[in-house]
């Protein structure tokens, strides 16, 4: 048995899967100001519903939002050391350059400038000068800081200047947390230094979450292992969260995705997930959420690392209704208190809730309690929110083929049966809890993102070979059944821009997740 949970603004749902992979049992809590404590009242809430045997637990995947809430409030977040290695190159552009002035002074980062990085085809920028980088390590220490971000121009090619700048400052400080560019961002060093930063700036609040998580769970008597959801569909387990929590950044929208694609047994679809504050839309791709092709902004940071292609709206089940100039739906919600503010819950807010329930779309709370509300306010209010997701819909198309589209979330009460423009709508049996499904039906994956140069002795088959074979270890390494690993996704990019036979190749490997794995075979990651 394994148990999905999966935190949103609104509501903490969990579910229960048997070895079957049928779902047992499935609640909905609120979500509580303590995230962990509204976990902790989910699971109870689950076990007590299912009467399980505790011990019979296999596993328990959670996808939060945590991380993305600390970064978004600029709260909970480490003071940072920042080691860029390219001098004398990019010094015109610091670390942090264009980052929202609030969050920067948030981890108040130590910047060092130093020398290293590559070119595109390996060859050394400047070499790396262990003096200088002991000097930084001093400087770290001085000022009582335990993360740091080291990235280099290039290192997706080769890894080599972060990788031996880590081994001499973890020489200097043995507590060092190090987050390496090469391992969390891709090409662009900018982008990929920004996300290599907010990562580091995570750790330590990374450890309270995966130990508060564990505590959660050794509450409710679950000793199973733990793991948590990153944002290309695939798990994690709590060793890897401590060093890579950005990873779980848009988990909530590819959770939805992923038990949207369970739900409906469709593969190719666009899914749109409706909570009690937002509406995400996004597109499946043979099972899996459609990547974003460009630069991802997150809390006003410019990213590049993976990320799900999502349009998010203000609208959701406890989204405000306003008549002025005319109908709009959103973007301000009630959130978490709708079953105290909403009409039909006793309130006295209009919300989405209170309209769908008033066109007969949803029998929950008293209905007697909205049949007060104008008719053409009501006709009116649920075709604009039916109209307002078929655009989003259309927006996220990439042809003129029409997408059939799987609506889930709490908030899917609000959706007619027919949207405009749309061949199929499908709502799936327990599409209220779509994204704990997700959750536990995640997969374990491995993805290499490198740039390579081919050659008469290096070819294109060579380089895709060799990038499919490590992507399929790195699927393993993190704890797949090697016999169920399957290339999920090939992705091959030619860069003109740079001298000589340049290929930019992206491989994704994805796999069951080994719960017969014994702690001894488990995956052992570096502390640091």
């Amino acid at each position: 048995m394994r148990i999905g949970i999966d935190v949103g603004g609104t509501h903490t749902d969990a579910i229960l899967l048997d070895h079957d992979m049928t779902i047992k049992a499935e609640v909905k809590t609120a979500t509580t100001a303590d995230v962990t404590q509204g976990i902790v009242n989910a699971l109870t809430t689950l076990l007590e519903h299912s009467a399980l045997d505790r011990g019979q637990v296999a596993a328990v995947m959670i996808g939060t939002t945590h991380f993305t809430n600390a970064l978004v409030t600029r709260s909970r977040l480490a003071r940072t050391g920042v080691v860029r290695l390219a001098l004398p190159a990019t010094a015109a552009l610091p670390p942090t350059t264009a980052w929202p002035a609030e969050l920067a002074q948030a981890i108040r980062p130590r910047v060092h400038l130093c020398h290293g990085g590559h070119e595109f085809d390996g060859r050394p920028i400047s070499p790396l000068d262990p003096d200088e980088l002991k000097r930084v390590a001093e400087d770290l220490a001085a000022h009582d800081i335990t993360t740091v971000a080291i990235s280099s121009v290039f290192s997706p090619v080769t890894a080599e200047a972060e990788l031996t700048a880590a081994d001499i400052l973890r020489a200097e400080l043995p507590h060092l947390r190090v987050s390496l560019s090469h391992q969390i961002g891709r090409i662009r060093m900018l982008e990929r230094e920004n996300a290599t930063i907010v990562n580091a700036c995570l750790r330590d609040l990374a450890d309270e979450i995966v130990d508060g998580f564990t505590a959660a769970l050794l509450a409710v008597g679950v000793r199973a292992p733990l793991f948590l959801s990153q944002n290309d569909g695939t798990l994690m387990d709590a060793e890897y969260t401590r060093r890579y929590p950005v990873r779980t950044f848009a988990s909530g929208p590819t959770n939805s995705m992923r038990g949207a694609a369970f739900l409906a047994g469709l593969a190719d679809a666009a899914v749109v997930d409706i909570g009690g504050t937002t509406a995400d839309v996004g597109v499946l791709t043979g099972g899996y959420p459609r990547q974003a092709g460009t630069d991802v902004d997150i809390a006003g940071v410019r990213t590049n690392f993976r990320m799900p292609d999502v349009i998010s709206i203000g609208l959701g089940g406890g989204s405000l209704v306003s008549e002025r100039p005319t109908v709009q739906v959103g973007p301000d919600s009630v959130g978490y208190r709708l079953t105290e503010e909403a009409l039909v819950f006793g309130g006295r807010t209009l919300t989405a809730t209170d309209l769908a329930v008033a066109a007969g779309l949803a029998d929950i709370g008293d209905r007697s309690l909205v049949r007060h509300l104008d008719r053409d306010l009501v006709r009116r209010g649920t075709a604009w929110m039916a109209e307002r997701v078929a655009a989003l819909v259309d927006q996220m198309r990439l042809s003129a083929e029409p997408l059939p589209v799987v609506v889930v979330g709490g908030g899917s009460i609000l959706m007619p049966a027919e949207l405009p423009g749309v061949p199929m709508v499908r709502i799936p049996e327990h599409h209220g809890v779509a994204n704990a499904v997700g959750a536990a039906t995640g997969q374990i994956g491995g993805e290499v993102d490198r740039l390579f140069l081919t050659s008469a002795q290096l070819t294109r088959d060579d380089v895709l070979d060799q990038a499919r074979a490590e992507a399929v270890e790195l699927a393993v390494s993190a704890g797949a059944v090697r016999s169920s690993v399957e290339i999920a996704h090939v992705d091959e990019i030619h860069v003109n821009y740079l001298p000589g036979n340049a290929v930019r190749v992206i491989v994704r490997a994805v796999g069951d997740l080994d719960l017969a794995r014994t702690p001894e075979e488990a995956p052992t990651w570096v502390t640091n």
